[in-house]
């Protein structure tokens, strides 16, 4: 049974996740097979539009297949995230920048890889279930597939927040911070999917779009930008630690369960992408720097073990919170040289 149902449906390139009993985690082959539909499709008269959607009711994508990676990880074979994260990354791109309208629909858990597959298109559609996160501070990460350029043009200090905490996003949240675009009711999608595929009109989704449910970050707009709105890690935390009010303590227990170094360097990746010069291969670029050296010289390894292998809870994080030495965040963020990150296979792809 395939991983990833990709096919030509009427006017529409048709790319379905079908791990459901896996919440649809993306594994490296189905990057694979996603990124060569899209160079096939991106010249094929045919398709008018692509629409993407998901197995199962709890989830659209609930990020990357990071077991195996873990595996390899641990064997000394750090080629293999590599790999993977530069694939996966190269395949990110070509979504955000494919010449013609693509439409996701997200629902239940769409966390991580899944922000990578739903969260760079045209039209991006959420509906009552969806649960929409960027955690990967949690296990030794950062916020990548091209999600800190989606956190980094959150209103005020929204992505900061949402980047440092992995707090999750509802239907109202994700509109509001700039994770989809549309909420339609999910028992709408299959009517509306097959009217798509029938037609090729991605007008359809604009005209069925509802007013979304409201957004409770929204109304946390002047807390968040108080409390986030440090250039480092430390000035979010003395912020925090000043403030006496119950969103101060709840966001502190957030921050003090997640990777000290992730947290750091996304602090200050979000502030190298803000601005009206980041693109999509800008943000992938600098993620890429982090991730192809977390495993040897930052927690990933250390984050999936008390996450997913021994299921713990329990992650011993190199640094201390309080005493995150900048050197530290400055090493992981230098610009690689060889291992560089390109797109030099975009141009006649």
């Amino acid at each position: 049974m395939s991983d990833i149902h990709i096919r030509k449906v009427g006017r529409t390139g048709r790319i379905t996740l079908a791990r459901p009993e896996a919440l649809n985690a993306l594994t490296y082959e189905m990057c694979l097979e996603i990124d060569a539909a899209l160079k096939a499709w991106a010249r094929d008269t045919d398709v008018t539009m692509l629409v993407i959607d998901a197995e199962g009711d709890k989830a659209f994508c609930a990020g990357g297949d990071i077991a195996e990676m873990y595996a390899a990880g641990r064997a000394g074979d750090f080629d293999y995230g590599r790999r993977f994260w530069r694939d996966e990354y190269r395949m990110n791109a070509r979504l955000c920048e494919f010449p013609k309208p693509v439409a996701s629909f997200m629902q239940g858990f769409t966390m991580g890889g899944g922000v990578g597959v739903g969260g760079h298109g045209s039209h991006r559609v959420v509906g009552e279930s969806a649960q929409i996160a960027m955690p990967e501070c949690s296990i030794g990460l950062i916020p990548d597939v091209g999600g800190s350029l989606i956190l980094s043009r959150a209103s005020g200090r929204l992505g900061t927040y949402l980047g440092l905490t992995g707090a999750r996003m509802g239907p109202g949240d994700a509109i509001h911070a700039g994770f989809a675009d549309f909420y339609i009711p999910e028992a709408e999608w299959p009517a509306l999917i097959s009217a798509l595929e029938r037609t090729g009109e991605w007008a359809m989704i604009d005209k069925s779009g509802q007013t979304p449910p409201e957004s409770p970050l929204k109304a946390k707009a002047a807390e968040i930008d108080a409390n986030f709105g440090g250039e480092r890690l430390r000035d979010v935390l003395n912020a925090l630690d000043a403030a006496d009010s119950p969103f101060a303590a709840e966001s502190l227990a957030m921050l003090e369960r997640n990777c000290p170094l992730s947290m750091g360097c996304t602090v200050e990746i979000l502030h190298r992408l803000r601005g009206p010069g980041a693109t999509i291969r800008r943000a992938l670029e600098t993620e890429y720097r982090f991730t192809s050296r977390c495993m040897e010289q930052g927690d990933f390894l250390e984050g999936i073990r008390a996450a997913i292998i021994d299921k713990d809870k329990s992650p011993v994080w190199s640094d201390d919170l309080r005493d995150l030495k900048q050197i530290r965040v400055t090493r992981m963020l230098m610009p690689l040289v060889a291992e560089k990150l390109t797109f030099a296979e975009e141009a006649g792809a």
